[in-house]
């Protein structure tokens, strides 16, 4: 009956973590063997690492990170796709977002864009940034569309122009009509030298001008985004043909 209080009292006070770990111990007949000052740390040490562990947490659940499971440890550089360690580390140690500056990925589809990119998101939330990724057809056909219609317009822009890093994944997939480039623009314009951005693309980046379809917007927006970027250009076949489906990068586009 006191360990039922204990608990109670511990979800109350909200040491969500020593009150998992005391009902774990329960189940653990050989912690009996344990010290007073031994079991106390046990639960201390989980209670630290809960907290540690929530705001990881929270940041991955605002990232909605396409590749959930995407982490820069599993990054495949063996396969010859032009990506290699020296260009990779750096980019992953984060000083590009904080200084507030692009970074390209591009290459033909399955070699790895969207889950290198979701990698790379992940790192950034481990280092406490916060970041969202996006699909960009959908965020100018529908999402902004969308806001437009409810009113939320504004708060959605100021969301992604304040967010550290923001992945905007296959760019280019789809012709721009004049309300699309005018919503690109000023989300490019809120985040350069502001904030990081990081673009996926199939199409590359001398096509791009074309495929804004307007040269007036597509020199305003080109000029922001592409002179002083990192860029990474990723080659050879699909990785879904050398990969399990559960296995890094195989879904990747």
């Amino acid at each position: 009956m006191l360990i039922e209080q204990t608990l109670t009292t511990l979800h109350a006070l909200k040491l969500l973590g020593m009150a998992t770990a005391l009902d774990e111990q329960r189940g653990q007949p050989d912690l009996a063997a344990l010290s007073f000052d031994e079991r106390l740390a046990l639960l201390l040490e989980r209670e630290q690492s809960v907290r540690h562990d929530r705001p990881l947490t929270r940041l991955l659940q605002l990232a909605r990170l396409r590749y959930s499971s995407a982490c820069i440890e599993d990054v495949n550089v063996r396969t010859k796709r032009g990506l290699e360690k020296s260009r990779l580390f750096p980019l992953a140690g984060g000083d590009w977002i904080r200084q507030h500056q692009t970074l390209l990925l591009v290459g033909p589809t399955g070699t790895g864009k969207s889950w290198l990119a979701c990698a790379l998101g992940h790192m950034a939330c481990r280092q406490g940034h916060t970041v969202r990724s996006v699909r960009l057809p959908r965020l100018l056909s529908e999402d902004l569309v969308h806001a437009r219609a409810d009113g939320s317009y504004g708060k959605l822009m100021l969301t992604l122009a304040k967010t550290d890093l923001l992945i905007l994944d296959d760019w280019g997939l789809a012709p721009l009509g004049d309300r699309e480039r005018r919503d690109l623009l000023e989300l490019i314009e809120d985040r350069v030298g502001r904030r990081a951005t990081l673009i996926t693309s199939q199409l590359p980046v001398e096509h791009w001008h074309t495929s804004i379809g307007d040269p007036t917007f597509g020199d305003a927006i080109l000029d922001r985004l592409v002179h002083h970027a990192h860029r990474i250009t990723l080659s050879g076949g699909s990785l879904r043909r050398l990969a399990t489906p559960d296995s890094p990068d195989s879904p990747a586009d």
